[in-house]
């Protein structure tokens, strides 16, 4: 009968656990993540930059950003993106997501379609993303991201393994 009530009671709590993640991740998808399609959408880099924390460790292909620089690029990005008149359509999906009170690791896959005067293209990659709750909001503090995996690059069939987080 122990055995059996501290079964029991195992399962109660990872399941308020789960309960619990769940309800977190709600609040990050409306606070966070529909924010940063939206700044990309509306091609808006302080608006993007602003779901950062104050410091960010920054992976790309290209190397390791400690000192924030990733920052200025984007606004510069954003920018040249609105002087060619570009549209942008961002949608992702999240392969895992692992979240506590504070802290939350998320991992998907993203489709960026950039269409401007000259032309269409779209862009598919990964990411793996650390979250931290600071002073009450989430907050991107290490963002890494990749085109290739295992030296293959992410493909339109990659992307489709799963359908795009929605937003209300």
């Amino acid at each position: 009968m122990r055995k059996f009530t501290l079964l029991v009671l195992f399962f109660s709590i990872a399941f308020v656990s789960a309960q619990d993640a769940q309800s977190i991740q709600k609040e990050i998808n409306e606070t966070l993540w529909k924010p940063f399609k939206a700044a990309f959408e509306n091609i808006d880099g302080p608006a993007l930059n602003a779901l950062y924390g104050k410091q960010v460790l920054r992976v790309t292909p290209n190397g390791i950003d400690t000192e924030n620089k990733f920052k200025e690029a984007n606004l510069k990005r954003f920018e040249n993106n609105k002087s060619s008149q570009a549209n942008i359509q961002l949608d992702f999906w999240f392969d895992s997501r692992h979240t506590n009170s504070d802290t939350s690791y998320e991992v998907g896959f993203y489709r960026m379609q950039l269409t401007n005067p000259g032309g269409e293209n779209t862009i598919y990659g990964q990411f793996h993303i650390v979250l931290k709750r600071i002073d009450g909001v989430w907050k991107i503090i290490q963002d890494w991201d990749t085109t290739r995996i295992n030296g293959n690059a992410i493909s339109a069939s990659d992307f489709e393994k799963q359908a795009p987080i929605q937003f209300e």
